[in-house]
């Protein structure tokens, strides 16, 4: 199977990625209250990163998704005793996990959105399980947290 690329594809995947992040540092404001300007460094290499990864993904001959190659680079990037760690671990620092989620999730949504019938082959059942186990993780999550806080008072 032949991978190819095409600066085309380059282009729209870094438009993309450009406009989430521009959504992802305005939550990361409203919601955490990190300054935009303090945060856009962090914000670029976390760009920078996918999109290097998602070029990989194309050129590299093994079947690998490009999230591998993008967890590959971010790590490599981090690592302590990578040049690079203490810049991209300040700079990255300022990106909130959630502020990243929810544009990802709302994407994901809509991906779904376009397919209700898909959707609608789960039927009653499948969102009833779907309720359930979204209930459970939160639950069982707030529960061990709540269990660490208590431990480490």
């Amino acid at each position: 199977m032949e991978k190819t690329i095409t600066l085309e594809q380059i282009l729209e995947w870094t438009l993309v990625l450009l406009i989430t992040g521009t959504i992802i540092l305005v939550g990361n404001l409203i919601g955490y209250q990190h300054h935009i300007i303090d945060s856009i460094p962090g914000m670029l290499i976390l760009v920078g990163i996918s999109i290097i990864g998602m070029i990989l993904a194309k050129v590299i001959p093994i079947n690998m998704p490009a999230m591998c190659y993008i967890s590959i680079i971010g790590i490599l990037l981090a690592l302590p005793m990578s040049p690079t760690s203490n810049f991209v671990v300040e700079a990255t620092s300022k990106v909130e996990l959630m502020a990243i989620c929810t544009p990802v999730l709302a994407y994901t949504g809509i991906s779904i959105g376009k397919s209700w019938a898909e959707f609608k082959k789960i039927g009653w059942r499948g969102v009833v399980v779907t309720l359930l186990v979204m209930f459970g993780t939160f639950f069982t999550s707030a529960l061990f947290a709540e269990i660490l806080i208590q431990i480490t008072k």
